[in-house]
């Protein structure tokens, strides 16, 4: 494909932090701000324009941080019931908002996954402009975020996605056509989900 159409990104950035005595996650301090701050900049920096951010717990205070930063915040009520809620909140306000020729994919990460930077971001996003119409960050030759949907891709991943799944379940259904970019010398996918991994944002 051409460089001409643009990328979106997508961060959910909805979860309570259950494990983490109900914190959400997106509002975690990190390198001076919100953690939702610095993984929108990350998409931001790595090359996806516009930005969408869903957002859940906390919203009112994610809203109020992150107010100034360049992202379309979208509001997922049904956030409690999982991440595919936000997948599917996300790819909605994305497909309204977004012209089909203007924007061809979406890439989407995960609010926390701290260690996965603009570098990942951009080296899937080469991918895409390289042909791939389906795109995962590799970490040691195992699938893992960003992952980049063409425009094609957004209804059936939206229509799989359930729980806490995300799009896992579409993308192993379209598993052979997925391109692995591997990542695992420039990012990391370690997940903050419990209070032994605070040391992440340290």
């Amino acid at each position: 494909m051409t460089g001409a159409s643009a990328v979106a990104g997508l961060l959910l950035a909805a979860g309570g932090g259950r494990r983490l005595g109900g914190r959400p996650k997106a509002l975690l301090e990190f390198r001076g701000g919100p953690l939702a701050e610095h993984a929108a900049r990350v998409l931001h920096e790595g090359g996806c324009a516009p930005v969408h951010v869903v957002v859940g717990a906390g919203a009112a205070e994610v809203q109020a941080r992150l107010g100034s930063t360049g992202t379309v915040l979208v509001e997922n009520p049904d956030w409690p019931r999982g991440m595919g809620t936000s997948l599917r909140a996300g790819l909605a306000s994305l497909a309204a908002a977004t012209d089909p020729v203007a924007v061809s994919a979406v890439l989407v990460t995960l609010v926390d996954q701290p260690r996965v930077g603009a570098e990942a971001v951009a080296r899937v996003l080469a991918a895409h402009r390289a042909g791939a119409r389906l795109a995962a960050a590799a970490y040691g030759g195992e699938r893992g975020h960003p992952v980049l949907l063409a425009r094609e891709h957004w209804a059936g991943a939206a229509r799989a996605a359930d729980g806490d799944m995300g799009a896992r379940a579409y993308l192993r259904q379209h598993t052979a056509a997925i391109r692995l970019v591997e990542c695992a010398d420039v990012a990391s996918p370690d997940d903050v989900d419990t209070p032994d991994d605070l040391g992440l944002l340290r």
